[in-house]
């Protein structure tokens, strides 16, 4: 956990120290700590905001994926699985078409109503005579997403100023976001993050069924609710404010599963720090990749979930 933390640490400080224009971790230490040249302590504070939206970004992402695969039974489970991302990209990008919203700072109450309407039809579509099937749910969520994702193509597609300016948020990045955004998120990622981080016991128990879980004394659909709340909360909070930003989810608990095991108590509390890593390390990668400008992070984090998914279908072939 420590060397986790310290890795955390070097990070941010490497995000607030990489850019158009460099400066030595030193000099960004020594404005953090005590500001006193004018011209570094702006280009500090310019990049503060941004690497605060990484780790929060990265933290609702890399948490709602574990939980997801808890929920699920599935180890390539995904935040997007049970239409969540879908969901909250189709209420902005209605949003932006029909209510004027600047797709440039879209807020996360403009995300929740289509995150949680997606949750609830996958739900609908997934549930049998004795609740929310793993199976069944992942294949109402490919459903539901699908249908969602060809109403967000076809909506920006015929609307040529929607898609105008729908097109540089869908991509998914860290740059350009208003401050504001961060202090709009951070009560819907704080609480997504308190229900996620108390629900390492009953993940744990129903990952050895439900009906074992049931005798076990834990309360399978109790957990199911709320992990489907704290994924929806976390989600449509990243995605308000960072664009759909792929791969994370699924990434971050297969790294942290390689050297903590199954429990997810510890799956989560590792989550919360390498989330930030991973999408703090993309956006790095973004700015030194093509300088003097800068590649989207959902870009760099796709190019690593796939070997990432393709890692874990291995992984699986060989458990079975």
């Amino acid at each position: 956990m420590l060397v986790a933390i310290g890795v955390l640490a070097l990070v941010i400080l490497l995000s607030l120290s990489v850019g158009n224009k460099a400066l030595p971790p030193l000099q960004v230490w020594q404005s953090l700590i005590a500001p006193g040249d004018s011209y570094a302590d702006a280009v500090v504070n310019s990049r503060v905001p941004r690497t605060v939206l990484g780790v929060l970004v990265g933290a609702a992402l890399a948490v709602s994926g574990v939980v997801m695969q808890g929920l699920t039974r599935n180890p390539l489970g995904d935040p997007g699985l049970l239409g969540v991302n879908a969901g909250a990209a189709a209420s902005i990008v209605t949003a932006v078409a029909f209510f004027g919203v600047p797709s440039a700072a879209p807020t996360v109450w403009v995300a929740l109503p289509g995150a949680f309407l997606a949750v609830v039809i996958v739900h609908l579509l997934g549930s049998g005579p004795r609740g929310g099937k793993p199976l069944r749910l992942v294949l109402a969520g490919a459903v539901v997403t699908a249908v969602i994702a060809a109403y967000v193509q076809a909506l920006s597609l015929s609307l040529p100023d929607v898609f105008d300016s729908y097109r540089y948020w869908v991509v998914g990045s860290l740059a350009g976001r208003d401050p504001a955004v961060i202090a709009d998120i951070l009560p819907f990622v704080l609480v997504g993050l308190a229900l996620s981080l108390v629900l390492g016991p009953g993940l744990n128990a129903l990952a050895l069924g439900e009906d074992t879980a049931t005798a076990l004394g834990a309360h399978p659909t109790r957990t199911r609710l709320t992990g489907a709340v704290a994924t929806t909360v976390l989600c449509a909070a990243a995605t308000a404010a960072a664009g759909p930003i792929g791969f994370v989810g699924l990434a971050v608990p297969h790294i942290v599963r390689g050297f903590t095991g199954g429990d997810h108590r510890w799956l989560l509390a590792y989550s919360v720090i390498l989330g930030p890593v991973l999408v703090l390390a993309a956006d790095l990668i973004g700015r030194v990749l093509v300088r003097p400008q800068e590649l989207m992070v959902g870009v760099v984090t796709a190019f690593v979930g796939g070997p990432m998914l393709l890692v874990a279908v291995r992984r699986m072939r060989a458990g079975r």
